[in-house]
């Protein structure tokens, strides 16, 4: 098994973790730790080393993950209004993904006018 398999599982499980663990001290640590750049890292990581360090596919790849947190926030947001109009956990991230989904697929339909590749 390659390290670039293994080392993602363990970061999560120490991230869920933290977070638990944090959840009890400071729910803002708790929050930071949860949304903390973790996957990125490792995806340039791993983009990085398939493409031998090449300029432009990092380069693509960093705007293709900048663009990304587009509908990640979105998802956050849908998440936070559902949970203020008094939603249950179930329902609030189902909306959640729902929107995120929506937003992943603007991106996709938009990647030649954004410069996607």
């Amino acid at each position: 098994m390659k390290s670039q398999d293994i080392v993602p599982v363990v970061l999560s499980i120490i991230v869920i973790l933290l977070v638990a663990v944090l959840e009890k001290q400071s729910k803002l640590f708790a929050a930071l730790t949860a949304t903390m750049p973790l996957t990125a890292p490792l995806a340039l990581w791993i983009v990085y080393s398939a493409n031998a360090g090449e300029k432009e596919a990092v380069s693509n790849f960093s705007l293709s993950l900048l663009l990304g947190l587009l509908p990640t926030l979105a998802f956050l947001v849908t998440v936070w209004l559902s949970a203020r109009a008094g939603m249950k956990l179930m329902p609030m991230i189902l909306t959640g993904y729902s929107v995120w989904g929506i937003g992943a697929l603007i991106l996709y339909l938009m990647r030649t006018t954004l410069g996607i590749k």
